[in-house]
């Protein structure tokens, strides 16, 4: 392999190593680069080769060059032919975007449910909630972006269309790509957005609708993750 000074090939990645079973390692070597990427550790703008990250993963290239290539389809990183793979830099105007875009696709849905859904069933996803909690609360910030987005899912799930969740799943995952040089997100914002599921929660319960919507639209723009 050549050396990163010959190739352009940043090597100078501080993600952690992390054991990776035999089984379904391209799936693992997704989800592993999925949370590199939420954490800041896939760095906007850099480039790594597949080899360097098989080795930190302690694997062959051949499985994180299939995830890389995944993460290309969903916008996360380019490919690079003979180089490896650059993480798209994003910027504060395609992150407003993204917002905007799940709040006139997911609000609308959240209250026709409001409206229609008993209350046992919101109480149902209390547990969901509580993940999001408990990810915030110890500053886990890959995990929470998975809780978060396990969250809405489920919220979204009780529409019964397949369609609305795979598009919003794909926009939930890239709205929490960060910013180019951004500080790491706080652990009390993520607190306070973990907060905010569980004030929906209650509100929906409870049938106050015009809390809901309130919760709702504030929830989508100051969005921690």
């Amino acid at each position: 392999m050549q050396e990163a000074a010959h190739t352009g090939v940043s090597e100078k990645s501080t993600i952690a190593p992390r054991k990776v079973l035999r089984h379904s390692v391209r799936g693992q070597i997704l989800d592993a680069l999925r949370a590199a990427l939420v954490d800041g550790e896939l760095a906007p703008g850099e480039i790594y080769s597949g080899p360097a990250l098989g080795e930190r993963f302690g694997v062959s290239a051949t499985p994180v060059r299939e995830a890389m290539q995944q993460l290309a389809l969903e916008g996360a990183v380019e490919c690079l032919p003979n180089r490896g793979f650059r993480v798209l830099t994003r910027t504060p105007r395609a992150l407003a975007e993204l917002a905007e875009v799940r709040a006139l696709l997911e609000v609308p849905v959240m209250l026709r449910l409001a409206r229609t859904l008993p209350a046992s069933v919101w109480d149902s996803l209390r547990p969901a909630a509580a993940a999001t909690a408990d990810a915030a609360v110890v500053g886990d910030l890959p995990g929470y972006a998975d809780a978060d987005r396990a969250f809405h899912r489920a919220v979204l799930s009780l529409a019964g269309n397949e369609q609305l969740l795979q598009v919003a799943e794909d926009l939930h995952r890239r709205s929490q790509w960060p910013l180019p040089g951004a500080p790491r997100v706080r652990r009390a914002d993520l607190v306070a957005d973990a907060a905010e599921h569980v004030a929906l929660l209650e509100a929906l319960v409870a049938g106050d609708l015009a809390v809901v919507e309130s919760l709702v639209r504030e929830h989508f723009a100051g969005a921690a993750v």
